[in-house]
């Protein structure tokens, strides 16, 4: 898929994806009646998701979809922030739910036992390790079965992340209104692998599009709703890999002041999972006339907005989409990173837990 020479673990954790995804659906939804394999407490009236680097932009996600399919308010914070709290949210049915790839974080370890010492409420950990120490601490327990992560950056483990947060979010919904209602998303998961091989199958647009943003000094992400945790993940891959100095934005609030920096000689990139507002249109094309960046667009077309560049999957649904839209933004960070001939697998001043626990 990558070619010839020898492949990166970056890579080949992007193209294993495509397996790791039915395994996971395989192991929790049942397949003689459907039912969400996932064991949850009762009464839930709010949730609070807390995490740090990808897996806080997993929670982040689950905040906007979880708000959606259940309608349980919802919150997600940095565990390093949520340390520094002097008072936690401890409000009576009140789930907690921490996200790890490693189970090893210490900040969002110490997140657990802050919560275990200042209230009694329920605890739930999603991690890629089920002998660490977050695994053994939480009262309730979902596995994200990605494997051995040794890349730096993290691509398998969180896409796996974000389905077994969309699980959460589903079974949440049938507890209390049957396995019927979310039937729909159910066979649409199904398709999931469908979905990651025809992104994996655009390469060659995905490389042209990185050989000119490999050249770009500015580089801004701008997003609304669940999509700005992606911008905040694909921002966050691409410096990790190549070094280049690249925010995320939510495109409303881009447009209060900090649409100065398109002053400089930029680039804009907008993702979106669902049709684009008529105001996110009005939005992009004020700064196409004021500033004139490169304009790229990852996600549906609009024929509204005059855009130098579109990469886009045709999908069912939002939640497709938003995997169409990882794996896209997962091998752009790549191809970036091998054009300017950096180490992805090795980036100066970062180290990871790597666990050789699952499968």
């Amino acid at each position: 898929m990558f070619g010839k020479k020898k492949q990166t673990n970056m890579e080949l954790e992007i193209i294993e994806q495509k397996k790791i995804i039915p395994y996971i659906l395989l192991k929790y939804i049942n397949p003689q009646n459907g039912d969400i394999k996932i064991d949850l407490p009762q009464n839930i009236r709010k949730i609070v998701l807390v995490a740090s680097g990808s897996s806080y932009h997993g929670a982040r996600f689950a905040v906007d979809l979880l708000e959606k399919f259940s309608g349980i308010e919802s919150r997600a914070i940095y565990s390093s922030e949520f340390l520094l709290k002097n008072v936690i949210p401890h409000d009576e049915n009140t789930l907690y739910i921490f996200i790890t790839q490693s189970g090893e974080t210490s900040d969002t370890v110490k997140s657990v036992e802050k919560v275990k010492k200042q209230t009694t409420l329920k605890t739930l950990c999603i991690t890629n390790n089920e002998h660490s120490t977050i695994w053994n601490l939480c009262d309730y327990k979902v596995a994200c079965y990605a494997g051995t992560e040794r890349g730096i950056a993290a691509t398998k483990s969180f896409t796996s992340q974000m389905l077994c947060l969309i699980l959460i979010s589903l079974k949440l919904v049938e507890n209390v209104h049957g396995i019927e209602a979310t039937k729909y998303y159910k066979e649409s998961l199904v398709h999931l692998p469908i979905i990651i091989e025809k992104a994996l199958a655009r390469r060659v647009e995905i490389k042209k599009l990185a050989d000119i943003l490999s050249k770009e000094s500015n580089i801004i992400i701008a997003a609304d709703g669940i999509s700005y945790s992606l911008a905040k993940e694909a921002a966050l891959k691409i410096k990790e890999t190549s070094y280049k100095n690249i925010s995320a934005a939510i495109l409303g609030e881009f447009m209060h002041g900090h649409v100065a920096v398109l002053n400089n000689k930029s680039t804009l990139i907008y993702i979106t999972v669902d049709k684009i507002s008529e105001r996110s249109v009005s939005n992009i094309n004020k700064i196409k006339s004021d500033y004139n960046p490169k304009l790229v667009t990852i996600g549906p077309i609009c024929p509204d907005i005059k855009y130098d560049y579109n990469i886009c999957i045709e999908c069912e649904n939002e939640i497709q989409q938003m995997f169409a839209n990882v794996l896209i933004c997962q091998q752009l960070a790549l191809e970036i990173a091998l054009k300017l001939k950096r180490n992805v697998d090795n980036p100066k001043g970062l180290s990871k837990v790597v666990k050789d626990e699952n499968p």
